[in-house]
């Protein structure tokens, strides 16, 4: 089994800036890509960024600019460093990994508010 811990969301006022962090431990092998989705209410999850274990980058236009994803191989961790946050920024984040098949986080919530 392989387990995703997120940490680092909360409350930011418009404009401000957080990073999320998920660490994978378990039963790793190697890893494929990482990364992130979001999830608002009444919307279908959607992707944010992700990242391929030789480093390719991929991200959706609405963070482009804004977010920043990145990985440690070595430690098994993937971070997104999101700045200039909006309120329709505001979701629970779910990091991802995929191995022989895609092991889900259990969400943090990003809330961007004055």
């Amino acid at each position: 089994q392989v387990q995703l811990v997120e940490s680092g969301g909360g409350l930011v006022q418009p404009g401000g800036s957080l990073r999320l962090s998920c660490a994978a431990s378990g039963s790793i092998f190697s890893i494929n890509a990482m990364g992130w989705y979001r999830q608002a209410p009444g919307k279908q999850r959607e992707l944010v960024a992700r990242i391929t274990s030789s480093g390719s980058t991929n991200y959706a236009d609405f963070v482009k600019g804004r977010f920043t994803i990145s990985r440690d191989n070595a430690k098994n961790t993937v971070s997104l460093q999101m700045n200039t946050l909006k309120p329709e920024d505001t979701a629970v984040y779910y990091c991802y990994a995929a191995l022989t098949r895609a092991y889900w986080g259990q969400g943090t919530q990003v809330t961007v508010s004055s």
